[in-house]
């Protein structure tokens, strides 16, 4: 009877069916799979974030400048060019500078010495072009792109630039808006580079020969103010110019005023004062103009050849009337100077 029982009460008791469990167990597994995938794409999510937030942080870190000297902080620049990416050279300091010079006074020959140098661009003179000069305005214009970096010529280096600059001649509009000149150099922190000749005399000689040259084209037909052979060096030294001596103490001394006064002007400017013949003579002023611009000490060279050399008596046609000329005045000794390149 108590056996009857027990198989009655079994029989009242629900069965656990596998087919109930099995549903259940699949929406378990679905809800931790989706959990699961909820957290790894919350982490892909933000370490993506974090990968593309480095990328400009990167790119917009400011250059660790170098140790600079206080009184040198006004003259050290990172221009940043609007025609091109400086890249890897956007850190590297930049000079400013001017070659202020005269026509026949060497600046030429200088100005190759400088652009040999891996990390200088002198690009020329970019004032010979009048428009470029017409008003203050217009100068500003051309030296703002100038000293970006924005103005390319065959100057322009692959290098780092470390100094920057051109060659202005004292009649290409710098003497009339010297004041605002002088402001612009001082207030943009760019250095001037005179560069004049002792021998006047000389000078006077070869603005003669080469305005002879300009019009009669020794050269097949070609004016060529420099040469790179001896061989037209020689062709050009031919022809010997004739000085009015009436006009030569006149003419002798405004370039000598002229000089001064630009010396006076530009006087409040950074500046050092070199003359041809001292750079011909002794080449460690050449090292003298690396100090300034604080680039690296090179071996500079030029491809240039001298035309006028050796003594001045056969350069001139009417050389005795040249001597009686200057013979007892402060230019007497532009007569006995010798000059070898």
């Amino acid at each position: 009877m108590a056996d009857d029982h027990s198989s009655f009460t079994k029989d009242l008791l629900p069965k656990k069916s596998p087919l109930l469990l099995r549903p259940i167990v699949v929406l378990f597994v679905m809800l931790c799979g989706v959990y699961m995938c909820s957290v790894c794409l919350k982490q892909i999510r933000t370490g993506t974030s974090i990968r593309f937030l480095s990328i400009p942080e990167v790119i917009q870190k400011p250059c660790q400048k170098p140790y600079i000297e206080p009184e040198e902080t006004p003259y050290v620049h990172f221009p940043k060019p609007t025609t091109y990416s400086r890249a890897e050279c956007a850190c590297n300091p930049v000079r400013y500078f001017a070659i202020f010079s005269m026509q026949r006074s060497g600046s030429g020959w200088f100005e190759t010495l400088l652009n040999n140098h891996t990390n200088i661009s002198s690009n020329g003179e970019i004032f010979s072009v009048k428009v470029r000069r017409s008003n203050m305005s217009t100068i500003s214009e051309t030296l703002d792109r100038v000293y970006n970096l924005d103005w390319l010529s065959s100057a322009s280096k692959n290098e780092c630039t470390a100094a920057v600059g051109l060659k202005w001649m004292l009649n290409q509009g710098l003497m009339q808006n010297h004041e605002q000149i002088v402001e612009y150099f001082n207030t943009r922190g760019v250095a001037a580079i005179f560069l004049f000749r002792r021998n006047l005399l000389r000078r006077l000689i070869s603005v003669l020969a080469n305005t002879y040259d300009r019009d009669v084209k020794l050269l097949n037909g070609t004016h060529k103010s420099h040469v790179h052979s001896h061989q037209e060096a020689e062709i050009l030294a031919k022809y010997k110019p004739t000085i009015n001596t009436t006009l030569l103490l006149a003419d002798l001394k405004q370039v000598e005023d002229r000089t001064a006064k630009a010396l006076q002007y530009f006087n409040s400017t950074r500046h050092i004062i070199l003359y041809y013949e001292d750079v011909v003579k002794n080449r460690s002023k050449l090292k003298d103009v690396q100090d300034f611009l604080k680039v690296p000490q090179r071996d500079l060279k030029s491809r240039q050849v001298k035309i006028h050399k050796g003594s001045l008596s056969n350069q001139v046609e009417n050389w005795g009337d040249v001597q009686k000329a200057l013979n007892g005045t402060h230019y007497e000794s532009f007569l006995h100077s010798d000059l070898r390149r």
